[in-house]
């Protein structure tokens, strides 16, 4: 006789998610509640689906309520927890994915939600955030999205945006985004040959975020440019502009005086000599220049 045969099987599963949709901050039978934002809202939730799906969120549910003399009690927390650095929109976006498996993303969020993804570990959420976000990249915010990528370690997203970087390069450093990248993420950016600008647009640029950062950061110009100083290519220049630079350069000190003087150099030699050679190659956007050609043996 035939032992007896067992499957699993699936059902609709559009209908199961819509129907778990409808548990989204609905406050019919929730036994959790959180106060999201500086608008303080209100957001309800249902603790045991936030616990099997999120082991952040089971860390925090699993907390003993506040004055209890024991703090290993099985009492779990009933709220509300106050949430006070995150928008309302972001944060129900997270709950959404985790009651659906799903998310709805629009570009004023994405990058938030991201940031949301990576705190409460939801790897999942991440790659969706990260699709959304390389899907609907622009001009405007490109270098947040970088600056995100960098700082979460969201390696191919980190090329795709410098990609996207290189191929508008001139229209990207005149965003306000391109103001706020950290020196490192700056610094990053302009060790690429592919940049699509002249070498003296690229150094007004740099000088521009310069001075938004010393005010930020209230440091010196020299000191928060340093870093990304050091990748600009100033043999590159002719030395019309580089008298032009020094003048500049007079006020605000942003470039270091053995830089200049290490391009003046490259042009009494006729060669790169003594420089570094990416600092002599020309980028993908850089303007011809006459004395290009001595440098181009010390590129090779």
């Amino acid at each position: 006789m035939a032992g007896p045969c067992s499957a699993r099987l699936q059902g609709d599963v559009g209908a199961f998610t819509a129907a778990l949709r409808t548990l989204v901050n609905n406050p019919q039978f929730s036994d959790v509640m959180f106060v999201v934002g500086q608008e303080q809202q209100k957001v309800f939730a249902h603790r045991c689906v936030l616990a099997c799906r999120c082991q952040a969120f089971r860390g925090m549910l699993s907390q003993a309520p506040v004055g209890s003399q024991d703090s290993s009690s099985s009492v779990p927390s009933q709220g509300p927890f106050i949430l006070g650095n995150v928008q309302p929109e972001v944060f129900l976006a997270v709950i959404e994915f985790l009651y659906t498996n799903s998310v709805t993303l629009n570009s004023h969020i994405a990058l938030e939600v991201l940031t949301s993804s990576v705190e409460y570990g939801l790897q999942d959420l991440c790659k969706l955030c990260v699709k959304f976000i390389k899907d609907t990249l622009s001009v405007e915010q490109v270098c947040e999205a970088l600056q995100a990528a960098v700082t979460y370690g969201q390696v191919d997203l980190q090329q795709h945006c410098l990609a996207f970087i290189e191929g508008c390069t001139a229209a990207v450093v005149r965003t306000q985004g391109f103001r706020e990248l950290s020196d490192v993420v700056l610094a990053r950016v302009l060790r690429s040959d592919r940049l699509a600008v002249d070498e003296l647009d690229l150094v007004q640029a740099v000088r521009e975020w310069a001075h938004v950062s010393s005010a930020v950061l209230e440091r010196p110009v020299p000191e928060v440019a340093a870093l990304p100083v050091k990748e600009l290519r100033l043999p590159l220049l002719a030395p019309s502009e580089l008298v032009t630079l020094e003048s500049y350069n007079q006020q605000d000190l942003l470039i270091p005086v053995e830089s200049i003087a290490a391009a003046w150099r490259a042009h009494a030699l006729r060669k790169g000599s003594g420089v570094p050679s990416r600092l002599c190659r020309p980028r993908r956007g850089t303007r011809p220049r006459d004395h290009h050609r001595h440098l181009e043996p010390h590129a090779k």
